[in-house]
């Protein structure tokens, strides 16, 4: 759909800088995502395929609570790396925001992310900064999840239920944005994170399935 069309349910800043980034179009999760209230606050489960445009979703939420509610954002990552890769792709697309990253040492405030906007980090990190009691935590408007569905992780899952409770409790105002393209009972979990849920099954790249045997590869019809 082109960004045109929508241009009455996005704020204008918002607006400004999707026209700018030279995004003309959206594709369909991005449009129920708006649909579905997020740039009204409402917190979202959005259960697409891999590059389905889930990422540009979260970002439009940062960017929401960043610049329309003058407030932080913090994009939670289960992985090291994740962080590291986002924070180069978040840093390039949007050289007008601060944007930092924690994803290290876990006993420790770190209080200098205070003065950046948007901050990536791990579920880890974002744990002990909830138990070291960062005071700029307050101020925070918009978090994501991405790859939500590690909740069903043994060794990640317990320390991301705990954390996405904990900022239920201490920020009641807050919107929760999560993701995953791989989610067995998503209607469940938007129940439990009080979130609409945004499900989609378009692709960039269509997806056939098949059976290999003996160096052949039979379709599905």
């Amino acid at each position: 759909m082109q960004v045109s069309k929508l241009k009455q349910k996005i704020p204008p800043k918002v607006f400004a800088l999707l026209e700018k980034k030279g995004f003309n179009t959206l594709r369909p999760s991005q449009v129920k995502s708006i649909d579905a209230g997020l740039f009204d606050d409402e917190n979202l489960l959005v259960c697409t395929p891999t590059a389905s445009g889930k990422t540009l979703v979260a970002e439009l939420a940062a960017l929401n609570g960043i610049i329309h509610d003058h407030g932080k954002a913090l994009y939670v990552v289960p992985l090291r790396a994740l962080a590291n890769e986002k924070h180069k792709q978040f840093t390039k697309a949007y050289p007008g925001i601060n944007i930092g990253m924690s994803s290290g040492d876990i006993d420790s405030a770190d209080t200098h992310l205070e003065r950046y906007d948007l901050i990536v980090l791990t579920s880890e990190k974002l744990d002990s900064l909830l138990r070291h009691h960062a005071p700029w935590l307050k101020t925070v408007k918009t978090v994501v999840f991405d790859e939500v569905h590690l909740l069903n992780d043994p060794n990640r899952g317990p320390t991301l239920e705990v954390v996405i409770a904990i900022l239920r409790k201490l920020l009641p105002h807050l919107q929760l944005i999560a993701l995953s393209a791989t989610i067995g009972n998503p209607e469940e979990l938007a129940q439990w994170l009080d979130a609409t849920l945004v499900k989609d099954d378009w692709r960039p790249v269509t997806l056939h399935k098949g059976v290999y045997h003996n160096s052949n590869i039979t379709y599905e019809e």
